[in-house]
């Protein structure tokens, strides 16, 4: 585990580390409609995870907006995916970055959306909110390969 001590309360926090995270892959199939702007999305509503601070679950419904380019998510390993989070200690604010880094590694999208919309907790709602898009220069790039 990562530990942490908040400064001022002097309390221990404990995530994760990234490399036992133990996420189920993404899986990716052809998307066949190159070059049309298809926007795609998906709820996932049973989203859980372990809040590193009390050890308590978190619950939250995951929305992601997505517009493929070449490839696209399979639906039964985003399942398994968001699924996977379940045992994991990790903060919201990571937990919506940390699905934006796996979700454009397994298919580079034009653009992708992902909102995380936790339940309340301690009299405080939090939404959080994180985006990619490929700009023209990106996509130049990726076509001629690297340098």
């Amino acid at each position: 585990m990562i530990a942490e001590i908040l400064e001022h309360s002097g309390l221990l926090v404990e995530e994760t580390p990234a490399q036992e995270l133990n996420l189920y892959p993404l899986e990716t199939f052809e998307y066949k409609y190159k070059g049309k702007e298809t926007r795609i999305s998906f709820t996932c509503p049973e989203f859980t995870a372990i809040c590193p601070f009390s050890d308590f679950p978190d619950f939250a419904t995951i929305r992601i907006d997505y517009v493929p380019s070449e490839r696209c998510v399979e639906l039964k390993s985003l399942k398994l995916y968001i699924n996977s989070f379940r045992p994991v200690k990790i903060f919201h604010e990571h937990v919506v970055n940390r699905i934006l880094e796996d979700f454009v590694a397994a298919c580079d999208p034009a653009s992708v959306e992902i909102v995380g919309d936790f339940n309340i907790r301690g009299n405080i709602k939090t939404v959080i909110r994180t985006s990619y898009s490929r700009t023209q220069d990106d996509r130049a790039i990726g076509a001629a390969g690297p340098g």
